[in-house]
């Protein structure tokens, strides 16, 4: 049985029951809230793993859920919302959400975010990312320490502000990171030339990590949103 507790904070009844329904048949523990007042209180009580929450809550709005929540945690938080408009999918992500999810979806699509996540909490549990200098995803890796990147054995040449975004991406591999958050994290600051400066070097950095036109594609664009660094399996396969 899978040791991790899931919190579903979720108003719509059926919904929840849907989404408690598959979690208990693939073996996950699980909480539920039906509001935003019981999700805080049992976040704060029972520290799940993971947190499925639903914005559009009736007492306050999910937004400033996640807020809370990170005010004292980094518990990871999932949203599964009915807003599709990009401008809340980047709200809930800057106020520190770690993936969206647009209703309706599949259940095959939530399990499969739940297991990138699951596999993340491990990395971080487990201490891999903070305590070596050198990462690897797929055949790429890159030296923290030495400042180098190489694919496929080779070093790659990349611009001092391309190297921090891959350094970036790769901290954070796996997690959407939106405009906002990236053209902070590269030039202290975000404003619409510094976006569309982002744009620039990622078409570059993407040329040099995906020289191939049918090869591994290392980073994902969420179109008005982000981009996000794929965990590549050893056999090259996307996880």
């Amino acid at each position: 049985m899978n040791k991790l507790l899931i919190l579903v904070v979720e108003d719509d009844p059926s919904i929840r029951k849907l989404i408690t329904t598959t979690l208990k048949a693939h073996e996950y523990r699980y909480l539920s809230a039906a509001n935003g007042q019981s999700a805080i209180l049992e976040a704060s009580s029972h520290n799940p793993d993971i947190v499925l929450l639903d914005l559009g809550l009736p007492d306050m709005d999910g937004v400033e859920i996640i807020r809370k929540i990170r005010a004292w945690s980094n518990m990871p938080i999932i949203v599964i919302s009915a807003r599709s408009e990009d401008t809340d999918k980047i709200e809930a992500l800057d106020a520190g959400a770690d993936d969206y999810i647009t209703k309706p979806f599949s259940v095959e699509e939530l399990l499969a975010r739940i297991r990138v996540t699951q596999r993340r909490l491990a990395i971080t549990q487990t201490g891999e990312q903070q305590e070596t200098s050198v990462f690897k995803n797929g055949e790429l890796e890159i030296d923290y320490s030495a400042g180098c990147a190489y694919l496929k054995g080779e070093e790659l040449h990349l611009t001092p502000i391309e190297y921090k975004l891959l350094c970036l991406l790769s901290r954070n591999v796996g997690k959407v990171l939106t405009h906002t958050f990236i053209t902070q994290q590269i030039w202290g600051q975000c404003s619409e030339n510094d976006i569309a400066s982002l744009r620039v070097f990622m078409a570059t950095l993407r040329k040099k990590l995906e020289p191939e036109k049918n090869g591994v594609q290392y980073i994902q664009t969420h179109i008005g949103i982000g981009y996000r660094m794929i965990r590549i399996e050893s056999n090259g396969l996307a996880r």
